[in-house]
């Protein structure tokens, strides 16, 4: 009878652990979960920022602080207990419209990053776009960058000296809603993530991101200047845009870790 148990609790065992793992495969998008869960109702300050036209020195006018922030992946290597994790060295915050999707011959930002704002206490007027060279994919290993990374998400490979910004090259991300949460303090973000990977043209899927408000400070010095940040996490179900590998899982998360001075 001691026998029969443990064969019966071995199957339960075997069974419970292949759904969890085809649950956490297959699920097209989960809102990442709060850092925790608490009983405190948060309040929001007045604090609003908007880019402007970006000219320096003026104070009232927010620039990215792109050498500052980032944009993060992960996912996990299915088959073993670590992830595979990286970055993108070439991102930014603006609305990319069909006519600026071409090659910049430039080391510098391609294009303003003016496409967002940020009211703390006003959802309805806050928004963010941004965008993210594919080719630019760093894991910090040359050799998967150039090669299996450029093959495997259907993009082409670096050209020293130049932004690609072009079609097959970049994904794109555009909030519809921002959602203050009392219960967390964060904001709940609607978005359009447009991509086309390794379809024949871009396909664009809703998704919900949660955003942190990292409020403003101010930087002592010579010349005294501010700074605030907003990190926005998600993720999306890279099957949804032809990518293959068996060597990922389905899910891929995302870490934006914006950060903005008035220099």
């Amino acid at each position: 009878m001691k026998l029969l148990n443990n064969k019966t609790l071995l199957v339960i065992l075997v069974l419970a652990t292949s759904y969890g793992y085809f649950v956490s495969c297959t699920h097209d998008n989960e809102l990442p979960p709060p850092a925790a869960s608490n009983s405190i109702k948060y309040t929001r300050g007045t604090d609003v920022f908007l880019p402007g036209n970006m000219t320096v020195g003026n104070v009232n006018e927010w620039k990215l602080d792109k050498s500052h922030s980032s944009v993060l992946w992960s996912t996990s290597y299915v088959g073993a207990s670590g992830l595979l994790t990286g970055r993108f060295n070439q991102f930014g915050t603006h609305d990319v419209l069909p006519a600026e999707m071409i090659n910049y011959t430039t080391v510098a930002q391609p294009l303003k990053d003016t496409s967002w704002a940020f009211y703390e206490n006003n959802d309805s007027k806050s928004y963010i776009n941004g965008y993210v060279q594919i080719n630019t994919s760093n894991t910090g290993e040359p050799g998967r960058d150039a090669g299996c990374n450029v093959s495997g998400l259907g993009t082409t490979a670096i050209v020293t000296g130049t932004q690609n910004l072009t079609l097959t090259n970049i994904a794109q991300l555009k909030s519809t809603k921002i959602t203050f949460d009392e219960t967390t303090g964060d904001y709940i973000v609607n978005l359009n993530f447009t991509w086309q990977g390794r379809l024949t043209t871009p396909s664009t899927k809703a998704i919900v991101g949660r955003m942190k408000y990292i409020k403003k400070a101010t930087i002592s010095g010579a010349a005294p200047y501010d700074v605030f940040g907003l990190q926005l996490r998600f993720q999306f179900n890279c099957r949804d845009f032809g990518i293959t590998s068996t060597n990922i899982a389905d899910k891929i998360d995302i870490e934006c870790n914006m950060n903005f001075h008035n220099k």
